[in-house]
């Protein structure tokens, strides 16, 4: 039985990054279940008009258990550009899948605990020196998406036509030949309880 969990997710989207604990909680526990990071672009915006309400924010702690720094709540309405990451997450995923996880962590704690646009490659340099990632040039190209980027955008296009949604974030499991659309908002306040749902879900199917 093979089982997967695909993570559909925005790097800069405020509810992917409550939903991360969630991913990193069945990484930890089930490293039998191949994860998949595949980074959506949603805010891949040249123009910046992408920008988060303070309305959002307040969902988003209300029913999850993650914090959002004075300097991130300061630029709520500036417009949100994901392209860099977007471009950076596909990479690491194929070159680097080892990393790609606790890449993804750094990048969000940049972005909403210390209020990091991550719009420009000045602002992912510290995190790539971190991480002693030798990065291509094509990845800081912030006005369009790599082929690989986009390329995967089409893959969730595709995906979300089967599930039935273009929500974000979303989980989905897939065991063999069949996929199971996992309520995230079910698991926001105690990640690990996602573990017991997936496991179910593996019995299920065993």
């Amino acid at each position: 039985m093979a089982a997967e969990l695909f993570f559909i997710y925005d790097s800069h989207c405020p509810w992917s990054y409550a939903t991360t604990p969630l991913v990193n909680a069945v990484n930890q526990s089930l490293p039998e279940v191949t994860l998949n990071l595949w980074h959506c672009a949603y805010f891949s915006d040249a123009d910046g008009e992408n920008t988060i309400t303070k309305q959002q924010i307040v969902q988003v702690k209300e029913l999850s258990s993650v914090n959002f720094s004075p300097d991130y709540m300061g630029k709520l309405s500036h417009g949100k550009d994901s392209t860099l990451c977007a471009n950076l997450m596909t990479w690491a995923v194929g070159k680097t899948p080892e990393q790609a996880l606790s890449l993804l962590n750094a990048l969000q704690a940049a972005h909403f605990s210390d209020g990091n646009d991550l719009s420009e490659q000045a602002d992912l340099e510290d995190i790539i020196e971190e991480f002693k990632l030798s990065v291509p040039a094509k990845v800081f190209n912030k006005t369009k998406l790599t082929t690989d980027a986009a390329a995967q955008v089409h893959e969730i296009y595709a995906l979300q036509d089967i599930i039935g949604t273009q929500a974000i974030p979303a989980l989905l499991l897939a065991i063999d030949d069949e996929l199971i659309l996992l309520n995230h908002n079910f698991y926001l306040q105690e990640p690990n309880a996602i573990i017991d749902a997936i496991k179910l879900e593996l019995n299920n199917h065993s």
